[in-house]
Order: structure tokens, then C-alpha cells, then sequence
């Protein structure tokens, strides 16, 4: 089967992987936006998860044939490795929620997924995330069954390189001693992987806007699977570190200046509004039978027969109005005494803060020990790796842009605009 993409061209996607294509739960992402009401501000985004999967999945082949290259494995494990990374690739997103990130706050708790396969310490109380749900979706539906029986591995294997919360209870990664789940892992999900890869240059396309435009041929062409310490790593030639950088700085600005777009945002404030009042009728199920039919289609739908103010605005196209945004770090960036204000004076404001932080590594300055290293190999074409260096040392690009931007806005209905622009003293 060969599918045509505006981003990659003609995909080909193998006989085995057409029934993993067509389950289902794959087919229900062409029913979720990839960015959310990004399509407001932004008319051309309304570009599916399904899609982006599919480019994700033959990025993910292409990342492989680079990191590999010159690899003596074995030609049965060499194809089984390839196989698994692009079906991990293609149900990264299997756990989206209608409208992507936007009703995440919405899920229920872990708990309530009933998976089995995480680590003992990895459980907790706390609310579930789509890649929970991506999760529980490979462990207890029928596309458990449809991989089983199309590939040589089994959906525990592909939620292994989703998560590194997984527990795998064989050696199928391990190879002559070498335990390769890091490098594929890393690929499908880290600081330099086909997700983002894809996305950006995805989201780039269909928003019109330029941020996203990176050299993924190079970045993709320079990747190495390397071995350290009985695992194998991801690792990029430092001839591609001035493209990583570009790649890094356009992911943040994209944030920056598209995900976190004032009009998303609002929206996003007024769904949030509904879903969480009183007597509000709509949640996101556990069951997985249920959310099967969950998309933007059935949220819109139901919107659309709701009887509520923030229903409504949505539906309408009324959302609230920016009456007041700042940018800066976190600590120099706080509305809250302005929107007292204005509660005070009887105006009815939306308070909201979206934060980017460049990368996993740094968290408000610190790292996180979690993310598995990529490293950057010093050497001349052809010749032995001279010097090893930590992605983040080998980058300036984690200490230029060490803090985390934050941008907080307050919205107030329109026809309040003028009143709220006089309580704050600015001009009406």
C-alpha cells in the first residue's frame, strides 16, 4: 500500500503493517487535530494525528537506516528492529484525546487504565496522559491481537519504545550482549526524535508559519546508534550540531508563537471552563470500548447541543478577549494582582499562563535525570571517534536558552474590554 503525504511524498507502508494501519484505533487519529483549535487562528491546521503517525512512522525507518549503518546485525534482527521502531512510530499518538492536548486535563487517573505492563514504581495516583492511554489501548484492545499476529514481536515490545515505564520481560532487544531498546526508544521519543522531526515541519506546512523549517535530511543523516556501557545510545555526528541547535530553537519559538497562540489559548480557557463546571455532562472515559468514539467529532457534537455559555462561545466563534499579555521567565511574569482587580471591580477574567521551556533537560535550570543521553561523537569523515561529549555540553543552545519563557495573559469578555482596560489604567 503506498500512501501520498504533502510532507514526505509517497509512504510505503508494508503488507504486515496495512492491518495495523487500518485497526481501528489508528484509523479513529484521522478524526483528531494534531494542533488543537490551532485551526482558529490558523485555517490550514487542520491536519489530522493519523497523518503526522504515518510521517512520524517512515521517519522512523529513515532514522534507523542512518543510526545503523555500518551495524553487523543479524538480517532477521536488523528487519525486526526496523519493523517494530516504524509500528512504534505509527501508535506513538494512539492515546490523543479529541481536540490533542487541549482535554488532557480531562483524564481520568492512571489507576482508572488498569495497565499492567508499567514498573511497580512507576504507578501512582496521579492523572493519566495520552501516552497512558496509548498504553492501555496496546495492552487491552485488539490491536494487541493485530500486531501479534502481522509481526514477529509482540504490542508490549512497541510499548516498550513508547514509554520507558514499560517493563519487558525478555531479552528481544538484547543482541550479543548489547541491550538496543535505548537507541530505538530514543528515537520514536527524546530530545532529537521523528516526532518531533515530523510535527514541526508538519505543523510548520499547514499553519503557515516558517518557525519549523529544519534540516531534517541532515539531522536524520548524521544519526548514530552507539554503543556505551552494555546499552546502545543515540548519537549525532558533531557535523549536524549547528543543525540540532536550529532544530531546538525552532521547536521553542514554534511554541512560542503557534501552540501557544492567545486565540488557542482562549479557546482552550473556555473548553476548560465547561468541562470542569457543575452539572457538566462530558469526561473523557477509562473505558477503552468508549473511547474508541471519542474524537473532535463527538466533542463538537456534543458542544454543539450543550446548554452552556462556554458551549456556545466555542461553537460560535466567541471566545473571550485579550485584554493584557506579558512575556518573561516565570518569576518576573504574574497577573494575579490585575486580575483581582478586575474580579473586584465585577468583571469576569480569565487568568492563563503558557510556559516553554527549550528542553527535557533543563527544568527551570535543572536537569532531568530521567532523559536518557544522546551524545555527540568529535571525529573526521571516515575516521575513529576521537572525543564523546553530552548532548547539552556539546550544544551552547541548552545554556542561551537555560530559562523557561512564560507567557500570561488575562481574557474578559468582549463587550468588558473597555471597562477591564480602564480598572488596569491602560489605554481604552
Amino acid at each position: 500500500m503506498e500512501v501520498r503525504d504533502p510532507i514526505h511524498g509517497a509512504i510505503a507502508v508494508s503488507p504486515e503493517e496495512v492491518a495495523i494501519v487500518d485497526h481501528p484505533f489508528v484509523q479513529r487519529l484521522r478524526n483528531i487535530r494534531s494542533t488543537g483549535f490551532s485551526h482558529l487562528p490558523f485555517p490550514g491546521a487542520t491536519h489530522s494525528r493519523y497523518s503526522h503517525c504515518l510521517g512520524v512512522m517512515v521517519l522512523a525507518g529513515q532514522a534507523f537506516d542512518s543510526a545503523y549503518q555500518g551495524w553487523e546485525l543479524p538480517t532477521v534482527v536488523r528487519a525486526r528492529f526496523r519493523a517494530l521502531l516504524r509500528v512504534a512510530a505509527l501508535c506513538h499518538d494512539l492515546g490523543h484525546a479529541p481536540f490533542s492536548h487541549s482535554t488532557e486535563f480531562a483524564m481520568p487517573s492512571l489507576g482508572a487504565l488498569g495497565i499492567s505492563w508499567y514498573r511497580p514504581d512507576a504507578v501512582s495516583d496521579r492523572r493519566a496522559t495520552h501516552e497512558d492511554y496509548t498504553i492501555a489501548i496496546l495492552e487491552h484492545t485488539s490491536l494487541r491481537d493485530a500486531i501479534a499476529a502481522s509481526t514477529d514481536f509482540t504490542a508490549r515490545h512497541v510499548a516498550a519504545l513508547i514509554s520507558r515505564d514499560v517493563e519487558v520481560e525478555d531479552d528481544l532487544f538484547v543482541v550479543d550482549g548489547l541491550d538496543h531498546r535505548r537507541v530505538l526508544s530514543q528515537i520514536v521519543s527524546s530530545e532529537l526524535d521523528v516526532d518531533r522531526l515530523d510535527y514541526l515541519v508538519r505543523d510548520s506546512y499547514y499553519t503557515g508559519a516558517r518557525y519549523g523549517q529544519i534540516d531534517t535530511s541532515w539531522l536524520l543523516s548524521n544519526l548514530v546508534a552507539y554503543p556505551f556501557d552494555g546499552r546502545v545510545s543515540l548519537a549525532l555526528d558533531f557535523a549536524a550540531i549547528y543543525a540540532f541547535d536550529d532544530f531546538m530553537i525552532a521547536r521553542h519559538h514554534m511554541f512560542l508563537m503557534v501552540y501557544f497562540h492567545h486565540k488557542s489559548v482562549a479557546y482552550e480557557e473556555l473548553l476548560k471552563r465547561y468541562v470542569l463546571a457543575e452539572g457538566t455532562d462530558w469526561a473523557l472515559p477509562a473505558d477503552l470500548d468508549a473511547y474508541l468514539s471519542v474524537d473532535d467529532i463527538s466533542l463538537e457534537h456534543h458542544l454543539r447541543t450543550a446548554d452552556s455559555e462556554w458551549a456556545r462561545r466555542i461553537v460560535e466563534r466567541r471566545p473571550f478577549k485579550r485584554v493584557l499579555e506579558v512575556h518573561g521567565t516565570p518569576a518576573d511574569v504574574d497577573l494575579s494582582e490585575q486580575a483581582l482587580r478586575l474580579r473586584e471591580a465585577g468583571v469576569d477574567v480569565i487568568h492563563a499562563g503558557s510556559t516553554g521551556k527549550l528542553s527535557r533537560y533543563n527544568v527551570f535550570g535543572q536537569k532531568r535525570e530521567r532523559a536518557p543521553q544522546i551524545y555527540v561523537l568529535e571525529r573526521m569523515p571516515g575516521l575513529p571517534v576521537e572525543n564523546v561529549h553530552g548532548l547539552q555540553e556539546a550544544s551552547k543552545v541548552f545554556q542561551r536558552y537555560a530559562d523557561a519563557r512564560r507567557i500570561a495573559r488575562l481574557y474578559v469578555r468582549p463587550e468588558e474590554v473597555g471597562e477591564a482596560r480602564g480598572v488596569l489604567g491602560l489605554p481604552v
